[in-house]
């Protein structure tokens, strides 16, 4: 049972959803990681350390994705399955910023706790949009 849900290539929704909740986890790390120390080390204005930290994330995440979450590609070329995976990225770190923006400056809360509620919405919003554009059988 474990075996299925680690090893076995899988179209498997729910197998999926679980993988990519790990692959999310080391991507957010990524992304967390390298905007607390863009903006608290490197004195990187927060929205400008969010773009750059979720764009490594994003790199990080399409790598793990098609490595080991998702079976099915839709999209024979691989520049152009990036090129969609990143638009969906593009589409993600808007939300990202206004997110993290809007919770920041108009509730209060500081911007890492601003980004946990951005990584909630975003995750959901990536996982479906690129299972069902990129990654589902026909």
């Amino acid at each position: 049972m474990i075996e299925k849900f680690i090893k076995n290539k899988t179209d498997n929704t729910l197998i999926q959803l679980f993988r990519y909740t790990f692959v999310g986890g080391i991507a957010f790390g990524v992304d967390f990681g390298l905007l607390f120390l863009l903006t608290e080390f490197a004195g990187i204005h927060y929205l400008i350390s969010a773009a750059i930290s979720f764009s490594l994330g994003l790199a990080t995440n399409y790598i793990l994705s098609i490595t080991w979450v998702f079976n099915t590609r839709n999209v024979s070329n691989r520049y152009l399955e990036f090129a969609i995976f990143g638009i969906i990225g593009i589409v993600g770190l808007g939300m990202n910023e206004l997110i993290i923006w809007t919770f920041t400056e108009y509730v209060g809360f500081h911007y890492m706790a601003s980004k946990i509620v951005s990584t909630v919405v975003v995750y959901l919003w990536n996982f479906f949009t690129r299972k069902y554009i990129l990654y589902n059988k026909r």
